[in-house]
């Protein structure tokens, strides 16, 4: 349904025809670590998460897991054949 609360005429999962069925009613600003974020809506109210209705708790264990402003450290690790690693080991002895 439409929001009708804090991002009218958006679409939210948690609206109902009730009004807004999150648990604090109603959805939180976004917080300093999503200000770089491209999934940011303005509204007349200010800023809100367009994909979550209270963003801090998605910080809370890290990272969010949406953040498009947060780049993953791939670290690359040589992958090791156990066949050819016995052998080798073998051999030494």
């Amino acid at each position: 349904m439409l929001c009708s609360t804090i991002k009218p005429g958006t679409e939210c999962g948690f609206m109902t025809k009730k009004g807004c069925s999150y648990g604090s009613g109603a959805c939180q600003p976004i917080i300093d670590s999503c200000l770089e974020c491209n999934k940011i809506g303005e509204f007349e109210s200010g800023k809100y998460c367009k994909l979550y209705p209270e963003p801090a708790v998605k910080w809370l264990k890290g990272k969010c897991p949406s953040a498009s402003h947060v780049k993953l450290e791939i670290k690359e690790v040589q992958a090791i054949n156990p066949l050819k690693a016995s052998k080798r080991a073998s051999k030494k002895k």
